[in-house]
């Protein structure tokens, strides 16, 4: 699952390396744009969708964290 998540993330924003941070957050690389997006992106992608309570930095602060929530979130 983190390879597909990190493939969607990768076309929807190429100048991000997801993968050289495990605080994608807490370090400033993602804003809200950009997390409102990914959002967007996910939820077309894997059918899923995204509950407000969901959207915490624990969730986005790297592409484990998003895959995990991408999994529970399909059942």
């Amino acid at each position: 699952m983190e390879e597909k998540v990190l493939e969607v993330l990768a076309q929807e924003y190429p100048q991000i390396d997801f993968s050289a941070s495990q605080a994608l957050v807490d370090d400033g690389i993602l804003d809200s744009l950009t997390i409102t997006g990914m959002i967007a992106a996910l939820s077309m992608e894997f059918g899923i969708v995204i509950p407000y309570e969901e959207i915490i930095e624990e969730n986005f602060n790297s592409v484990k964290a998003l895959a995990q929530m991408v999994e529970r979130l399909r059942g």
